[in-house]
């Protein structure tokens, strides 16, 4: 009788909880959405400086930053960790928290507790939020309809390519329609100069020959332009052995000769209007009067006739062998 009672005004007493009550806040509230691995050790241990380097890496949830790259630095960071006892995806669960901040840290914490326990439903729901489908039509189409610039080496245009593919991993398309989405994208001279090292078409190559040489070429591309001092070579120009770029060489050798036909003679029509000018000076003088029509050779010409009547006054007769004559004294 007195256990029943007892019993009766527990539940009173849980019935009868104030409004204060209800505000008091007991036990602990503070939930993790990971849940904490299961492991055969009773020492796993996360160094500080493994936790610091994590957090100096974070992802923060903002429109320029790649969740797969970010996947990507997470990853290599976590291979380097082995704990006796401890798998690779209890070590992965533990650190990815540490991992994020800002908005991506807000939006892993409206997990309900314990919500991932397994790295793939972490990895599959971090991925469904910020590399949603919308995202990925928008890296497949930079993909198919990248373009190099007027002023991009090959080098550079093959490395920005590959970015693209980077960054969205999930574009589908396979290896011999990436190869071909790059070559189609190129200008005409780079599409030139790689037919010309393949020794015809490109496109006539394997797949994998095709990729190697393009490799190769961007590769000598960027060895040529990151030498310090030397002056950038005109886009899609490589060193390539004469006999591979004896058709390229020759259909860049006319243009060049034309454009440098143009600047030569152009000098030259404006040599021969100063020219024409030139003629129209004295060459006595340097007066704007043609040569034949200068005062001074009238001058000359009455100082000349005035000596020629002084000699008038000289006998002819006057012969060397006489020892002297009135006008010599």
């Amino acid at each position: 009788m007195a256990s029943q009672t007892g019993e009766g005004g527990a539940k009173n007493n849980a019935s009868k909880r104030t409004l204060a009550d209800y505000t008091t806040i007991v036990g602990s509230h503070h939930f993790n959405s990971i849940a904490k691995p299961r492991v055969n050790t009773t020492n796993m241990e996360m160094k500080l400086a493994l936790i610091h380097l994590v957090k100096s890496n974070q992802f923060n949830g903002l429109s320029h930053e790649s969740p797969y790259e970010h996947l990507t630095t997470f990853n290599e960071i976590c291979n380097t960790v082995k704990i006796n006892g401890v798998l690779d995806e209890a070590i992965k669960l533990s650190l990815f928290p540490f991992s994020l901040g800002g908005n991506a840290k807000l939006w892993l914490s409206f997990f309900p507790e314990n919500s991932f326990t397994h790295w793939e439903d972490a990895v599959t729901k971090f991925l469904n939020q910020y590399f949603p489908q919308s995202k990925i039509n928008k890296g497949k189409q930079k993909i198919s309809s990248f373009s190099q610039g007027k002023e991009e080496t090959l080098g550079h245009a093959w490395e920005r390519y590959k970015s693209l593919r980077r960054k969205t991993p999930t574009h589908g398309f396979d290896e011999g329609t990436i190869v071909i989405l790059f070559l189609g994208g190129l200008e005409s001279q780079t599409k030139l100069m790689l037919d010309a090292s393949a020794r015809g078409n490109i496109k006539c190559k394997t797949l994998d020959e095709a990729y190697e040489l393009i490799e190769n070429m961007a590769a000598n591309d960027n060895e040529m332009h990151s030498e310090r001092g030397a002056p950038a070579q005109p886009k899609g120009v490589f060193q390539l052995q004469p006999y591979d770029a004896l058709l390229a060489q020759n259909k860049i050798i006319t243009q060049q000769l034309e454009i440098l036909t143009k600047k030569v003679m152009q000098p030259q029509k404006e040599h021969q209007s100063v020219a024409q000018v030139q003629q129209q000076l004295c060459e006595l003088c340097g007066g704007d009067h043609i040569n034949g029509q200068c005062a001074v050779l009238e001058n000359l010409n009455e100082d000349v006739n005035y000596m020629g009547n002084q000699n008038q006054f000289r006998p002819n007769n006057y012969n060397q062998r006489w020892r002297s004559h009135p006008s010599n004294g």
